[in-house]
């Protein structure tokens, strides 16, 4: 089957060409409001939580940090832990607590990344993932209110944020620049050549025979729209920007449904969880605790995290049906 000018211009060189315009425009804007501390507001919150779960002054100043930086953060906790200054116990739950302000951290370069590539669809998907970012900080804010000692109160949240912030816009702009030079690269790299993949695969039929093949051999996951195992493939064997590359592509001709995007980003985001732990946690939890506390921490963090996008998941599957 031959390819006229036009429908490679159309079909795949304009869509590729405003797709990367997007992100690095969505990149920089990210990286600038990450910069900009924008979620300084949320640590207004911190207080009253620190206190429900029990945790002590420094590890309500590692939840003010962990806004900002999570290797600072979890430093934080590590030295403290060597020095005996928190328990086995509230070590845990003070990690596990950080995820909120972690995924707040990085939540607008997320966003702007998926945006370009899914467009409103965006709203919906990280909008769920931060619901689960919620629903784990209230469960965790509990377990600390009946598993740890009631001694012990948090500190001054605002006075550890003034440390904290940025010394002026064009350091910010600066470093927003740095990071979009760095990371533009990469994602540009992986978003080429699985969108043409996806191009050339779909003209050709062969994403048809493959979702018949599906269809035909998964009878357990026939509840799922067989079309999207394109995405959740991609998502395992790459990254999250591989399976946006691909989601885009099917969402753009229509092949998809935007419910069945959030459904296939949220499937890969749980079935990644082993070579999530793998490929960025371990190394980083290696360098920051103990062999066997950075095991546990990290098994601890993404079992809950799994848990709670499966729970969001199930509840938006069944209340979309």
């Amino acid at each position: 089957m031959s390819f006229s000018p036009d429908i490679l211009w159309n079909g795949l060189g304009w869509p590729l060409i405003r797709l990367v315009l997007f992100i690095s425009l969505g990149l920089l804007i990210g990286n600038i409001l990450e910069g900009l501390r924008w979620t300084r507001a949320m640590g207004k919150v911190a207080t009253p939580l620190i206190r429900m779960g029990r945790l002590k002054d420094i590890s309500g100043a590692s939840f003010a940090l962990a806004f900002f930086s999570g290797v600072a953060a979890n430093s934080m906790l590590s030295e403290a832990y060597e020095k005996g200054e928190i328990s086995d116990k509230e070590l845990v739950v003070s990690n596990l607590f950080n995820s909120l302000p972690t995924y707040f951290l990085h939540m607008p370069t997320v966003f702007f990344i998926a945006a370009p590539f899914i467009g409103s669809v965006a709203f919906v998907y990280v909008g769920l993932t931060l619901l689960a970012a919620c629903i784990r900080t209230v469960l965790i804010v509990l377990w600390g209110r009946f598993w740890l000692p009631s001694e012990g109160c948090c500190g001054s949240i605002s006075a550890k944020l003034a440390g904290q912030e940025p010394k002026n816009l064009a350091e910010i702009v600066s470093k927003a620049l740095k990071r979009l030079r760095k990371r533009l690269p990469r994602v540009v790299f992986i978003t080429v050549p699985i969108y043409t993949a996806f191009f050339f695969l779909r003209h050709y039929g062969v994403l048809a025979s493959f979702q018949e093949y599906l269809s035909e051999n998964l009878s357990f996951l026939s509840w799922l729209n067989p079309e999207i195992f394109g995405i959740v493939a991609f998502s395992l064997a790459a990254e999250f920007t591989a399976g946006l590359a691909a989601a885009g592509s099917l969402l753009g001709d229509g092949t998809l449904a935007p419910r069945d995007i959030v459904l296939a980003l949220m499937i890969g985001n749980i079935l990644s969880t082993p070579m999530r732990a793998l490929r960025h946690q371990l190394p980083y939890y290696a360098g920051i605790f103990r062999g066997r506390m950075a095991l546990k921490l990290i098994i601890y963090n993404q079992a809950l995290r799994s848990s709670s996008l499966v729970l969001v998941g199930t509840v938006y599957f069944f209340a979309t049906m």
